[in-house]
Order: C-alpha cells, then sequence, then structure tokens
C-alpha cells in the first residue's frame, strides 16, 4: 500500500520549514557557500544510507539516459537554488525569505503549463494569484 501523494507534500512542506529555520540560525555563524556545503554532504549521507536500507541501489547500464540527464540538471538547479536561497537567508529574516522563495511555486505552474503540457484551471490560477500576493504581502 503506497501513501498518498499529498502525504510526501506535507512532508515536504514541514521539513522545508524546518530548513529555514535551522539553515538561518546556521548561516548566523558560517559562510553560507560553506554552509550549502556541508548540508549537501549530510543530504548525501542521509539518502545513501536510505537507499542502501531500503536496497534501492542499480547499476549504472540499467539508468536511463534521458532520465540521469534530467536529475542532473536538476541538481545543478537545486545547487544554485540553495546557494541563492542561504545568502539571502545570511543577510535577510527566514519569515520574509521563506515566501520569497516559494515563488517558485508559481514558477512551477507556469513551466508546467509551457513544457509539460499540464492543465491550467481556475484554481490552479486563482492559488498562484494567492501565492504571489501572499509573497509579496510578506516581503513588503
Amino acid at each position: 500500500m503506497s501513501m498518498d501523494w499529498r502525504v510526501f507534500a506535507l512532508g515536504s512542506a514541514f521539513f522545508a520549514a524546518l530548513t529555514a529555520i535551522f539553515g538561518k540560525v546556521g548561516v548566523s555563524e558560517i559562510d553560507s557557500d560553506l554552509a550549502t556545503f556541508i548540508r549537501t554532504i549530510v543530504i548525501l549521507g542521509v539518502i545513501a544510507l536510505l537507499i542502501c536500507f531500503r536496497h534501492e541501489w542499480q547499476r549504472p547500464e540499467n539508468l536511463s539516459s534521458k532520465g540521469v540527464l534530467f536529475l542532473v540538471l536538476s541538481g545543478i538547479a537545486t545547487g544554485l537554488s540553495w546557494l541563492c536561497y542561504y545568502r539571502a537567508l545570511q543577510t535577510g529574516p527566514a519569515s520574509r525569505v521563506a515566501p520569497i522563495d516559494k515563488l517558485s511555486v508559481v514558477l512551477v505552474v507556469v513551466f508546467a503549463i509551457f513544457f509539460l503540457g499540464e492543465q491550467f484551471t481556475w484554481k490552479v490560477g486563482l492559488g498562484a494569484v494567492l501565492v504571489t500576493a501572499g509573497a509579496i504581502l510578506m516581503a513588503v
């Protein structure tokens, strides 16, 4: 039995919130780029342990080259996002940095429509407008 994607999405939001709080404290004493590096090493270790525990390792030749290419691009984007995020946290208040970071939700909607062919509905549009308004309101 698999859990609903919403459970994982809520988990992502919860841990992202902790990331902002813990990260803000961390970058108050360590350079933001070095903090990102340390965080990345920890993530690598945690995920390696999870993959080992769940027996999910695969031989490289069995992996999809397209999948690997896009995961590499995703990793580059993630790294750049984290570097920007931690620099913003180092110099700005977490309660204002995090909402601006969540404008990524709006960008995902736009990119998903144009690049993935996902449907644009009034609910998605309204949600994107509300997220944008909330981010602006909290950032000003």
